[in-house]
């Protein structure tokens, strides 16, 4: 069955209309059309036997069959001919649709049961009867409309047309029902991916249920925003505070002067610091950068230069369009993280690219030490802390594979962890194209 709204509904209409007319054309074609040829085959079929009656009661002497041929033509509308010393051509094939063959045959056998012929095929105006006398033949043209229900074709017509007009009109009006719920899929859509704007021109419209999804879409896109817009505001405020604070220290270290009892404060100011700047960045996300257009192959080879700084092999592969419609310093900085994190914990990084129309995968395989199956969610967890985790080290915060499934949320996807064929940690990230 298709999947799509629209299709379904267009075969909720049109298969029970299909139905109800084969079971009509069905009806139609045992009954009315089978009877009403029968009336008219028998009708024409006692005209041929009173014919036959006739030239058997009173043979011209002569031969001359022009009265009877005069008669039968005025008033019976049948064209004969007497054939002598003829015999039946051979038996023609039935055609496919015989009901005319049937029924024609069946009557001729109940009321003359003399030896016959009869061509229905060979001209589509007439019908040619040939019966067997003795030894002569008789010869009958019938107009086809004597001996068949021939004007059937307009009842079919009728019917078919009119179903084809109200299927068309039905295809119209579900048009006008389904492009409501497209807006609504498609503003739904935008805002999950955070494409500012995107949702921006969305009006409920359409049935009531459709047009109550849309007021409740807009309700709850409004309470989203809201909530970042405090949040933002909110973490504006504690980076204010307690970048102030921070900085008091720093002077008031720097003032100390160097003085080795305060060398591990300095460091916990430090680590305080990234910390800040850490949290500050996850919580805050990149939900205020409006999409733009990355280069894909630029943002590898600055990776690939940074591991060559620091002694290791990292190769990637790009399959597909290169250039990328995503929030620039977002994705660079989900990329950044995973790349940074294999860098910290492995010798060796493969990045394979693949672009498609539809999605954009990117693979991080590495040969370090890997994480347990039954931390790997765990791990994108804020602050989460594990020991040997990879998303931690010395200074750090534990939000780097937070952060990075943040931003490849924010866009649509999502970033999951498994095994790597290389030995160590795989890092997919799949986001929408």
């Amino acid at each position: 069955m298709p999947t799509g709204l629209y299709t379904r509904s267009v075969l909720i209409v049109i298969i029970p209309m299909l139905l109800l007319q084969t079971v009509v054309s069905a009806v139609f074609m045992e009954r009315h059309w089978r009877n009403v040829t029968e009336r008219l085959s028998e009708a024409v079929t006692r005209d041929i036997a009173a014919i036959i009656e006739v030239i058997r009661t009173y043979p011209p002497a002569d031969g001359d069959y022009s009265q009877i041929t005069r008669i039968a033509r005025d008033q019976l509308s049948l064209n004969i001919s007497v054939l002598p010393d003829a015999q039946l051509p051979p038996p023609r094939s039935k055609p496919f649709f015989s009901i005319l063959d049937d029924i024609l045959a069946d009557q001729i056998n109940r009321q003359i049961r003399l030896p016959y012929w009869i061509d229905t095929v060979g001209d589509s105006r007439l019908v040619e009867i040939r019966i067997l006398l003795d030894n002569k033949v008789l010869r009958v043209f019938a107009i086809r409309n004597q001996t068949y229900a021939s004007n059937t074709h307009i009842f079919l017509v009728w019917m078919f047309g009119t179903s084809l007009l109200l299927i068309a009109i039905s295809v119209l009006f579900l048009r006008g029902q389904i492009r409501p719920i497209l807006a609504l899929a498609d503003a739904a859509e935008s805002f999950g991916k955070g494409q500012r704007g995107g949702d921006a021109d969305f009006t409920p419209r359409g049935a009531d249920e459709i047009r109550r999804a849309g007021i409740a879409f807009i309700q709850m896109r409004e309470r989203i925003e809201r909530q970042i817009e405090q949040r933002t505001a909110m973490l504006a405020g504690i980076s204010h505070d307690l970048r102030t604070i921070l900085t008091r220290f720093k002077l008031q270290l720097a003032l100390a002067g160097n003085n080795p009892d305060l060398q591990g404060m300095s460091e916990d100011v430090e680590d305080m610091q990234s910390m800040l700047e850490g949290y500050l960045t996850f919580a805050r996300g990149e939900a205020e950068e409006d999409f733009g257009e990355l280069r894909l192959s630029e943002l590898l080879e600055k990776i690939k230069a940074d591991f060559s700084l620091h002694g290791k092999q990292m190769s990637y592969r790009i399959e597909g369009e290169d250039l990328l419609s995503v929030r620039p310093n977002a994705f660079m900085r989900l990329v950044g993280n995973l790349a940074s994190n294999a860098q910290r914990y492995a010798n060796t990084l493969t990045i394979d690219a693949r672009h498609s129309a539809r999605w954009l995968t990117l693979t991080f395989d590495d040969d370090g030490p890997g994480i347990p199956e039954k931390s790997r969610e765990d791990v994108f967890k804020p602050f989460y802390r594990l020991d040997e985790a990879r998303n931690l080290n010395a200074s750090g915060t534990g939000l780097g594979l937070a952060i990075a499934r943040d931003i490849a949320r924010g866009h649509g996807g999502n970033v999951t962890l498994t095994d790597s064929p290389m030995g160590g940690l795989r890092a997919v990230v799949r986001v929408p194209a």
